[in-house]
């Protein structure tokens, strides 16, 4: 007989480890609290109300905008594997390259630069153009900035971990001393509009590995850096995954979440689940052989116990790290005109809230619009609010503590929704239209909607049902191994340890596959073990590395090595020069 594992969540990581389960024979029951939706913060939505033409028909709405990587290798394996309309790769071949990325400032021209190896002279002239850009960087701020990306990527892994974890980004680009130009691009641009994390904060270790997995992308003639799917999630990806997973005899409960975990002489005995039924919570005990926690550190942190700290001591790390999480929400602006912008992801690298965005009608070739909403809405907008503690641009009504209102700015999290989308309607148009270009109207406009995990707003108290893990410096110590010291219970979650290290679609896909081992190995099962991918750095730079390594094995700091840099910088500067040629 199959064992029986209880998965505990829905979201990235509780569909990838059914998935990594019921293909190798194991009986597979997922509790997921949402009570529609499978995927967790990957979702797409329904915009409520938005059915005036079909019943059936809505604007469809996020949590956040997806993005895939070139350097993602579990879940692109995974997609890889879910059924799509006989296609041959299944949903992966949903995923759509974009060539772009635009970079906008209040009151300056846009940047706009590829993503990936250049493959056509319009590439190369998007390098010239990027190159004579008005950035307002300084020469030395240009320098500065390339001798710390080349520092991390010839720094050994050994000090990577033992030095640069406990150094947040600002500190290690030294951001104090240089101009709001630099700030705004090169430090707190990056780390809000990838990881959402506070660039004070943010490690070093963790934000440096990401850029350089992004730069080596762009490097690579083979690699796509940036994907993005061909429809709302729900469509392109989660709903055939959901299907699959449940013809493959996965029972998928929704509206279940889980509130307490049974154990007993060091081994879990169950797992307490509560539902509504007619609006009254009911709890059920669930049990099963083998159980994965695959929810949210906000929510693994109360379901450690006394008794399972107990049993394991080093679980109680998920407490002290449950508090590392950021707000990384999303807003939808359905327009009526034909709005791109950008073919690609677009950064408003001085926006008070952190703004990224995506055009997204123009990836969804084949999905329909005529009869949604109006009818009327030809491009959709969607924007991630990346920073939701700083004062944004406008003045609203505040509570002025004597029982009446004054005049001010507001933090993202103080705002209702009308505040918010007002809000971010104004940042986005002063980014966008600067002189004479006029890209955003507010004609354009038809509707919009917000995440409603984000719940009803008052002042100082709003909630957020799904935050963001972020690396905080010195963070890696608390993230739990997957592998716990109770038997029968595995950590599939964003925040245990992983290669990819990063609050992502990858990191909870990987985690999955750990805990999936884990069981594997448990059981004494046969079955073949998940693959797993380190990051990827290229051999080119494996001697320095390697002459990095010697130095930290000796107890000396890193020390910058000129010669075979400019060997680089004279290779690279060739290849250009026979590009052109042609």
């Amino acid at each position: 007989m199959s064992k029986k594992i209880i998965v505990l969540g829905g979201g990235i990581a509780g569909m990838s480890a059914a998935h990594e389960l019921v293909e190798r024979g194991f009986e597979v029951a997922v509790y997921d609290k949402h009570r529609v939706y499978c995927g967790g913060k990957a979702r797409s939505v329904n915009v409520p109300q938005s059915n005036k033409m079909k019943p059936d028909k809505y604007l469809p709405g996020e949590h956040g905008f997806r993005f895939f990587p070139g350097f993602y290798k579990h879940i692109i394996d995974t997609m890889k594997r879910i059924p799509y309309n006989n296609q041959p790769h299944g949903v992966f071949d949903n995923l759509v390259e974009v060539d772009r990325v635009g970079i906008f400032r209040a009151g300056k021209k846009p940047i706009q630069a590829i993503v990936n190896f250049p493959t056509s002279i319009s590439d190369i002239h998007a390098i010239i153009d990027t190159l004579h850009a008005d950035t307002g960087l300084t020469t030395e701020e240009k320098k500065f900035f390339a001798s710390r990306l080349w520092q991390i990527m010839t720094s050994c892994y050994d000090r990577r971990l033992s030095e640069y974890e406990k150094i947040g980004w600002w500190d290690f680009m030294e951001a104090d001393r240089f101009s709001d130009n630099y700030r705004a691009l090169l430090v707190q641009g990056i780390t809000r509009t990838l990881v959402a994390a506070n660039a004070k904060k943010a490690s070093t270790r963790t934000d440096g590995d990401i850029l350089l997995q992004l730069l080596f992308n762009m490097t690579d003639p083979s690699v796509h850096t940036d994907r993005v799917l061909n429809g709302p999630s729900n469509d392109a990806w989660l709903h055939p995954w959901l299907n699959y997973l449940q013809s493959k005899g996965v029972n998928y409960a929704f509206n279940h979440s889980v509130k307490k975990l049974e154990i007993n002489n060091g081994t879990i005995t169950g797992a307490w689940v509560e539902t509504y039924v007619d609006g009254v919570p009911q709890k059920t005990l669930v049990s099963g052989d083998y159980y994965i926690l695959a929810v949210p550190i906000e929510v693994a942190a109360t379901l450690m116990s006394e008794e399972i700290i107990k049993a394991d001591p080093s679980l109680q790390t998920i407490i002290q790290l449950a508090p590392s999480v950021a707000w990384m929400n999303g807003i939808q602006f359905y327009l009526s005109d034909v709005i791109p912008i950008t073919h690609g992801h677009c950064l408003y690298a001085d926006s008070p809230w952190a703004l990224t965005s995506i055009s997204q009608l123009q990836f969804w070739k084949d999905y329909d619009m005529s009869d949604r909403f109006n009818g009327q809405v030809k491009s959709l907008l969607s924007v991630d609010i990346s920073n939701w503690e700083d004062d944004g641009i406008l003045d609203f009504d505040i509570p002025d503590g004597a029982g009446g209102f004054k005049k001010g700015k507001k933090q993202a999290r103080q705002c209702s929704y009308k505040e918010i989308k007002e809000e971010v309607w104004a940042q986005l148009k002063a980014s966008l239209n600067v002189g004479d270009v006029e890209i955003l109207k507010d004609e354009h406009l038809i509707d919009w909607y917000i995440d409603h995990d984000i719940s009803a707003s008052h002042q100082n108290e709003d909630k957020n049902k799904e935050p963001l893990l972020v690396n905080t410096v010195n963070s890696w110590m608390l993230r739990p191994e997957v592998i716990t010291k109770i038997p029968n219970l595995f950590l599939a979650s964003d925040y245990v340890r992983t290669y990819t290290d990063l609050a992502t679609m990858e990191g909870a896909n990987e985690a999955a596959r750990r805990a999936v081992n884990g069981i594997i190995d448990a059981d004494h099962s046969m079955a073949q073990k998940c693959q797993l991918w380190n990051l990827h750095e290229p051999d080119l730079l494996k001697g320095l590395r390697n002459r990095d390594q010697q130095r930290f094995n000796e107890g000396l700091p890193y020390q910058f090595h000129l010669p075979f840099v400019l060997k680089i910088i004279k290779k690279i500067m060739e290849f250009f020069k026979k590009l052109l040629g042609k």
